[in-house]
């Protein structure tokens, strides 16, 4: 992600003030957004891309908890956390040995017993726990099996929520109906949870028409983020700064790839930020949903359920396996209050596609302040 942008934005990222991470964060939205910007969208990246900008000191390194941080980036900001970006990241954090990009990669334990090496990543919502398969020598992550994390404390915020949909919010698919059902979790950042069938999808995710579901979701999601329930649900966070819809979910319980070891599988459609739709299985709504589905009492702890995306339909193979490994963790919210939470163990893989250097050139200011352009249905608006 760097080259030209090297030596002034990777400058500038890596040394961002503030005490926190989440300080951090904030001020990356609001004085370098232009390098996210640059760096996800056209003609460098595209509306669905998705980043992540290693930051080598955090308060959680300092401590000795961490071993790095990382910013998220995507088509409208900077998220809290992703589960896919902390697999991949982590992966090629074991495979670099390149001490200006991680200045701690000698702290790493390697267990030449289990062949693994241990990693703890600091994300904007907290501490991720993260084991990295590895070669017989350790210094090398090996693709042939899992990466697995333990997320930060994740927990149900609001179950079978009545939500009366306005006519001019309404989609065609949703025909007369005027309330739809949904729920909202918190894997890391927070989710709206709502079954494809209940947004008018009656085929589910089986078959299903992306460019009408994306319609709907864009007219549903700002609507859900300024409701009362909705709002009253988000504010179950640790900091006030955790407190958005980051993303609806559409789900569907009766399909999924299921690979071997688990109890069964089911599907999501994961429409994040500006309507980005997300290709993998959502490691971080996985671990919402997994605490949801613990919150109905319907996930035990140690259950093995897989949850894919479309991709991972498609090819038969992608799936995230999650499982409940601690039923009694705490949150404690941003009010003083205490929320009950899970710990979840998320496993899946990741991998290397290529690399590439991006350049800014003086002059090209079409390229210098980057653009998104956008396909839409016939008589649906973007």
């Amino acid at each position: 992600m760097w080259n030209e942008i090297r030596g002034n934005a990777r400058h500038k990222l890596s040394s961002l003030g503030g005490k926190t991470l989440l300080d951090k964060r904030d001020q990356a939205q609001t004085e370098y957004d232009h390098i996210r910007k640059r760096l996800m969208l056209e003609p460098r990246g595209h509306d669905d891309m998705y980043g992540a900008i290693i930051v080598p000191e955090t308060e959680l390194v300092e401590s000795g908890h961490a071993h790095i941080g990382v910013l998220f980036t995507h088509n409208g900001g900077f998220s809290t956390m992703c589960g896919h970006a902390t697999i991949a990241l982590e992966r090629s954090l074991v495979d670099t040995h390149d001490l200006s990009v991680f200045p701690r990669r000698g702290d790493l334990v390697f267990d030449d017993v289990e062949k693994t090496v241990a990693l703890n990543i600091h994300a904007p919502c907290g501490l991720a726990r993260v084991t990295v398969p590895a070669t017989e020598d350790g210094r090398k992550s090996d693709p042939s099996r899992p990466v697995a994390f333990l997320s930060t404390p994740a927990y149900a915020a609001g179950i079978d929520l009545d939500i009366e949909i306005p006519a001019e919010i309404r989609w065609p698919e949703l025909g007369e109906r005027e309330t739809i059902k949904v729920d909202i979790s918190y894997g890391g950042t927070f989710y709206v949870l709502v079954n494809a069938e209940e947004l008018g999808f009656e085929k589910g995710l089986e078959s299903v028409d992306l460019i009408s579901v994306a319609h709907a979701v864009g007219k549903l999601k700002p609507y859900l983020s300024r409701h009362r329930d909705v709002v009253e649900a988000l504010q179950n966070a640790e900091d006030r700064r955790l407190s958005f819809l980051y993303s609806v979910m559409v789900t569907d319980q009766a399909v999924g790839s299921r690979p071997d070891g688990v109890d069964g599988a089911e599907t999501g459609l994961c429409l994040f930020a500006d309507n980005q739709i997300d290709r993998s299985p959502t490691g971080s709504c996985v671990t919402a949903r997994m605490a949801l589905a613990h919150a109905k009492g319907v996930r035990p702890v140690d259950q093995r359920w897989a949850y894919n995306s479309l991709v991972s339909n498609f090819f038969d193979n992608g799936a995230f396996v999650a499982t409940i490994v601690d039923k009694d963790a705490t949150v404690r919210k941003h009010d003083g209050g205490v929320q009950s939470a899970v710990v979840v163990r998320v496993e899946g893989f990741a991998y290397y596609t290529g690399s590439c250097n991006f350049i800014v050139e003086g002059g090209d200011l079409t390229s210098e302040a980057a653009f998104r352009m956008k396909t839409v249905a016939k008589g649906k608006s973007a």
